[in-house]
């Protein structure tokens, strides 16, 4: 009787246990689809504005070589440029949305691999096979490392899911290890900017470390502001909740003064340096803030860590190798006054359309810097 009592009781026992399996696996397979959502979504962001900003690049290019007296801005190429620049930040800022803070952030690699293969599709220049190889040979590497890398990033990405409601979002913020991030950030921040203004610390290392810090707290922000809107608009109303408005605010103050501090880089260095390193800093920034503000990495494998690590290591080397391979800049030395030359709003047609240059009033430019290191 007793052995017939103890059946029964397994019998009764199985079922609960069946269900409960079934529901954590649906629960990880829909958690895995959020993630694949969320990258498809960025990558099909950062592909999209990369062609973007080289239609106008290209239209600056062919302005310049031309005798067409017309502004950049009255070119149907160059319009054409910024709506597909506007729809790809849209699918960027869409994904963080879907995905956590750490998989969507390092996945701008994608814009740097898009820009290396455009540019060599697009070269104007006749090579021999032998000194094409030679020539691209690093870029060819360095686009290859970087595919390894984010196919290890979309693979080992955390799978850390939380409804972006406003609740959330306030208990995150006044949570003990963020204020502790937050205290090291604001102290950080301010020893850095003490040394570039006072001192004249203007080491790139030093600048782009202000942009990766303020880049981190924009991505914050973005994710919160993104994961409202779509609660909202799917009839979960947030739009009521004081801390939308204010990450909405800090989201743009922070992207701001990104754009002020990449734009005097940029009047100091080589795009493709900024490019690299800001890539390296900004990501690293990101990553943390998003570990430690939304717990990303909470629960997670040692080993899925170690290597989602490995291929934001093997992105950023691929990175590298493909931005050092970039043509510098010949810095243009004009033969008469600069007294004499057109001022703000006249039309500039800048064959470099990537850089932020003094005199250019394309705001493009600003902005491929800021969602490049902060995003998108």
């Amino acid at each position: 009787m007793d052995g017939a009592h103890s059946a029964g009781l397994q019998l009764q026992q199985l079922p609960p246990t069946s269900s409960s399996m079934s529901l954590s696996s649906s629960e990880g397979s829909f958690s895995y689809k959020e993630n694949l959502i969320g990258a498809l979504l960025a990558i099909f962001g950062h592909l999209v504005v990369s062609i973007a900003l080289n239609l106008q690049k290209y239209c600056h290019i062919r302005l310049a070589g031309s005798k067409d007296p017309r502004a950049y801005f009255k070119t149907k190429t160059w319009w054409l440029g910024l709506l597909l620049l506007l729809l790809g930040e849209l699918g960027v800022f869409a994904s963080y949305a879907f995905a956590p803070l750490s998989l969507i952030v390092p996945l701008s690699a994608v814009s740097v691999i898009a820009s290396a293969i455009i540019g060599i599709i697009f070269i104007k220049e006749k090579w021999k096979p032998k000194d094409f190889v030679r020539r691209y040979v690093l870029s060819f590497v360095g686009c290859g490392l970087a595919i390894v890398g984010t196919y290890l990033l979309v693979t080992f990405a955390p799978n850390s899911h939380e409804k972006m409601t406003g609740e959330n979002i306030a208990k995150h913020l006044v949570s003990w290890p963020f204020l502790l991030y937050m205290l090291v950030v604001i102290v950080l921040f301010c020893l850095l900017l003490y040394f570039y203004k006072e001192r004249n610390a203007n080491s790139i290392i030093v600048i782009l470390l202000l942009v990766a810090l303020l880049g981190s707290m924009t991505v914050v922000t973005v994710k919160a502001v993104a994961g409202m809107l779509v609660l909202s608009i799917q009839g979960n109303l947030q739009l009521d909740y004081p801390i939308f408005y204010v990450m909405f605010v800090c989201m743009v103050a922070t992207a701001i003064y990104q754009a002020t501090f990449l734009s005097q880089a940029s009047q100091i260095y080589d795009s493709s340096l900024i490019a690299s390193v800001g890539y390296i800093l900004s990501t690293t920034a990101a990553i943390t803030a998003g570990a430690i503000f939304y717990l990303d990495f909470l629960g997670e494998e040692a080993l899925h860590i170690c290597m989602f690590a490995l291929g934001c290591l093997i992105a950023f080397l691929g990175v590298f190798l493909i931005t050092r391979n970039r043509k510098k800049a010949i810095p243009f030395e004009p033969y008469i006054s600069m007294d004499a030359m057109p001022v703000q709003g006249s039309g500039c047609k800048c064959v470099d359309c990537v850089n932020v240059e003094p005199g250019c009033s394309d705001a493009s430019s600003a902005y491929f810097l800021v969602s490049r290191l902060c995003s998108g």
